[in-house]
């Protein structure tokens, strides 16, 4: 028997390097889990809930630098989201993220922010008087979503791709209300764009009419007032097409004549 302080014996440097996990393990760990991401679901809708303004969500890149001009614009759209009397809402971090919430918040709006904890990268910025804490990207998601009534994706990575294309999922297949998504910056998105039209389209992955769930625009001057004309239900709802339920189906991959959903 090793002496204390001795080295530790080979079974115990075995244990060490290839420790045996147990399923009462797991279902402890993953019991524990469950309550976290129960916990950030509740707090989330109870705080939003209180909200008193409608919300528009700013999607966009955290690492998008001071002086580049969609950091500019982004700031611009949240303060004039807040004079048209919106709440903006967004992932809580730097880049876009703090260039909304900055434009909203010196504009005397609501600016919430819902962070995201990561190893590198995410920190919450300063410009928020509505704010909550994740670790979870899929609680997160939907307070980006539940309480919004429009989308816009300034240039981004995999995290903006995957925030916008969520939300233009659940308006197709009629998850959530229809709500207007804009991409802004038409460098950046052109391409994705295009593919969306020439891969997606021609494959049947996604119907022509599709592509007018969304708009690509450089301005977002017209923003604010296109969200409040399309939620007023006037002017064919701005150009932007409305989900039916054949869309639903068709998105799920059902067909009329076997689907029991309704209309």
């Amino acid at each position: 028997m090793p002496e204390p302080g001795s080295q530790s014996s080979p079974k115990q440097r075995e244990a060490k390097l290839h420790p045996v996990h147990f399923e009462i393990d797991k279902l402890t760990e993953d019991s524990w889990r469950l309550f976290r991401v129960m916990g950030e679901y509740a707090i989330g809708f109870d705080r939003l809930n209180r909200v008193p303004l409608q919300l528009v969500t700013v999607f966009g890149s955290a690492r998008t630098p001071l002086k580049s001009k969609y950091y500019d614009q982004a700031e611009v759209l949240g303060r004039k989201l807040a004079e048209a009397g919106y709440g903006v809402i967004t992932g809580g971090g730097p880049g876009i993220m703090e260039a909304a919430n900055k434009g909203a918040i010196e504009a005397g709006g609501v600016s919430v922010g819902i962070n995201i904890e990561l190893p590198a990268e995410q920190r919450p910025n300063i410009y928020q008087n509505v704010s909550l804490e994740h670790e979870y990207f899929s609680s997160r998601k939907v307070m980006l979503a539940k309480y919004s009534v429009g989308f816009v994706a300034f240039p981004g990575g995999f995290g903006t791709l995957d925030e916008v294309s969520g939300m233009l999922t659940l308006i197709q297949t009629r998850k959530i209300h229809p709500f207007p998504v804009y991409f802004v910056g038409e460098q950046h998105w052109a391409g994705l764009i295009e593919w969306f039209g020439k891969t997606l389209v021609e494959t049947g992955a996604i119907e022509p009419d599709d592509l007018q769930l969304f708009k690509l625009v450089d301005s977002i001057d017209s923003i604010p007032d296109e969200i409040q004309r399309y939620n007023d239900e006037s002017e064919e709802h701005v150009g932007f097409k409305l989900p039916t339920a054949e869309d639903r189906r068709k998105a799920e991959g059902l067909s009329s004549r076997n689907s029991w959903y309704g209309p």
